[in-house]
């Protein structure tokens, strides 16, 4: 793997950003729909080596070709702030992070409020292998399979109130176990958010393992949420819960710096970030820039959702 030169890379949040799953029958794109058994969560070790020696995937590639990023890399260069600002320090700092016991509680503006359990919620919504391509804001980008499953039937199943159009999603607020927190020039707990049609959509997953085995900490275990067509920062680590709100969350980033952050990140080649252009990406692992794609190459499957909507205006 290339060594990627620190001077390339702000720390600004963000890790990713992309992939098409694999589908089957009922979903949007067409392919084969893998399932895993529901499995209860367990620890996983933490880095590399130990964590990858059993990791299993059930493709290699995903829709357009692409390779997947290695396991090493995915659990060894991680954008997480609550631990660290550098990537490479993510994973030893988050070793001993405690996934177990973990609850998840889903409330605000739904007929059935709830707090789950993981292993719930593990046996509760079937776990599937998702193929994402997810890119980073750097113009950086991994290919991950990811083990998940439809954000979509975890809010379903709190029934949303009429007056519900976004969703709020926040991180566990633990600054001894995520010395990033100690760090006060970010408001702590990270917060993001979804308009609830973007929650709604089929391609929304909250991951709950990759490469076949349960999260590890410095990927955000024990749950997450992954958006593939958006930029990395939108996709939220170790959430402790969710609301349903009439009014637009204010999100992490979008308070810390409004002016390089939007609410919506959906990626487009075209709006450069103040820093850096995002028309290309260079694959974790690879040495060749790519073009970036229009949504991640999603624009089929959610344009739709931004019609009528100027994407410069709401970036």
């Amino acid at each position: 793997m290339q060594k990627i030169n620190p001077s390339e890379i702000t720390p600004e949040h963000l890790y990713f950003s992309r992939r098409k799953f694999i589908v089957g029958a009922g979903a949007l794109a067409a392919g084969t729909l893998v399932s895993f058994s529901c499995r209860r969560i367990e620890p996983a070790p933490p880095t590399g080596e130990d964590f990858c020696a059993s990791a299993k995937a059930t493709g290699s590639t995903d829709e357009l070709g692409a390779n997947l990023t290695s396991c090493r890399d995915i659990t060894n260069y991680n954008n997480f702030y609550e631990f660290s600002l550098g990537k490479e320090d993510v994973a030893p700092l988050s070793a001993n992070f405690r996934t177990s016991p973990w609850t998840l509680k889903v409330g605000g503006l739904v007929n059935k409020p709830r707090t789950y359990d993981m292993n719930d919620i593990l046996s509760r919504f079937n776990q599937d292998e998702r193929i994402y391509r997810l890119r980073c804001v750097e113009a950086w980008s991994m290919v991950i399979p990811w083990v998940g499953f439809r954000l979509a039937d975890l809010l379903k199943e709190a029934e949303p109130l009429p007056a519900a159009k976004f969703v709020r999603f926040e991180t566990l607020l633990d600054p001894d176990q995520m010395p990033g927190q100690k760090d006060r020039s970010f408001d702590w707990p990270y917060v993001e958010g979804l308009r609830l049609d973007e929650a709604m959509h089929n391609l929304t997953l909250l991951a709950t393992g990759l490469y076949g085995k349960p999260l590890p900490p410095q990927d955000g275990a024990p749950i997450r949420l992954v958006v593939p067509w958006k930029y990395g920062f939108k996709n939220i680590k170790s959430i402790v819960k969710i609301d349903l709100v009439e009014e637009m969350p204010a999100s992490f980033w979008m308070d810390y710096a409004p002016h390089e952050y939007g609410f919506y990140a959906n990626v487009n080649p075209d709006v450069p970030h103040p820093r850096w252009s995002q028309s290309s990406e260079r694959r974790i692992g690879e040495l060749a820039r790519i073009r970036t794609l229009p949504f991640n190459g999603y624009g089929e499957e959610v344009a739709s959702l931004y019609a009528g909507m100027d994407l410069r205006k709401f970036y």
